[in-house]
């Protein structure tokens, strides 16, 4: 009879529990979330921290935070649908399918909306626009480049699965190096001349050039031929989002001064380590 007691006891402190973990707590707690998915490692867009400095904002499941232009424009979007910002660091090729998966609410990490990515997810409205540039070993031969043909023969990469890696086709004689999976990857291997210099945008060359002395960033007279979508930067959501109307409603009030007042605080901010 005791044991027959204390099994009816546990039985309903384990429905109990069950219950309490229910509609009224995950559920909900998903609902006041936005969920947003970036790497963390491409500053000045987004970048690793120790602390909450600088509105640094804390990667879910970890003790770092994330700080940068995307976590900047992520607390406007969270503020603007009333939902707690929630920042799920994710490497670069698992972000659409983080998305997809429903494992994230938006991918806010210096994505551009580019056609083929538009078959997959649907695109805010732009919220960044930027140019391609090179980074290169500060006082070597390409620093003084102005055009991309002065890179044929030169080692170049550019991140993986980028627009930023096809464009180095557009280089006669280049010495197309293997992509990298990020740009700390890159920038290791340009210090230890492993290449000669990586394709990025140009928040990130100016980044990169503010961190380390031993880097220049090279702009171009005549440079990449590009499309509207792969130099502009969007917020990717699910096909279908019903959110994106707001979500480019908040966009739009912020002013393109605002957006270069972020930009140039993102750079000062940036971790030296970046």
């Amino acid at each position: 009879m005791k044991k027959a007691l204390l099994f009816f006891v546990s039985l309903l402190s384990a429905m109990i529990l069950l219950a309490g973990c229910g509609s009224s707590g995950k559920t909900t707690a998903g609902e006041d979330t936005f969920k947003v998915g970036l790497e963390a490692g491409y500053a000045p867009f987004n970048w690793t921290q120790k602390d909450n400095s600088n509105g640094g904002v804390k990667i879910q499941g970890t003790k770092e935070f994330a700080g940068g232009y995307d976590v900047e424009v992520a607390k406007k979007i969270a503020d603007g649908l009333g939902k707690k910002l929630v920042i799920v660091k994710t490497e670069w090729d698992g972000l659409v399918p983080a998305l997809t998966s429903g494992k994230i609410d938006a991918i806010i990490a210096g994505m551009s909306p580019t056609a083929e990515r538009k078959k997959t997810i649907d695109f805010s409205e732009n919220y960044y626009k930027s140019n391609l540039v090179m980074v290169v070993k500060k006082g070597g031969k390409y620093e003084g480049a102005t055009s991309i043909q002065d890179f044929t023969g030169a080692k170049i990469t550019a991140q993986l699965n980028t627009f930023h890696y096809s464009v180095i086709d557009q280089i006669n004689g280049v010495k197309k190096a293997t992509a990298m999976d990020n740009f700390p990857a890159m920038r290791v291997a340009l210090e230890s001349g492993i290449i000669d210099g990586y394709v990025s945008e140009r928040p990130e060359a100016v980044s990169a050039s503010g961190a380390n002395d031993q880097f220049a960033m090279v702009e171009f007279k005549d440079g990449f031929k590009t499309s509207e979508d792969d130099t502009a930067i969007a917020v990717g959501l699910k096909k279908g989002d019903k959110n994106i109307d707001k979500i480019n409603e908040v966009l739009k009030g912020i002013s393109e001064e605002a957006r270069t007042q972020i930009m140039d605080e993102a750079i000062k901010n940036q971790p030296a380590a970046e």
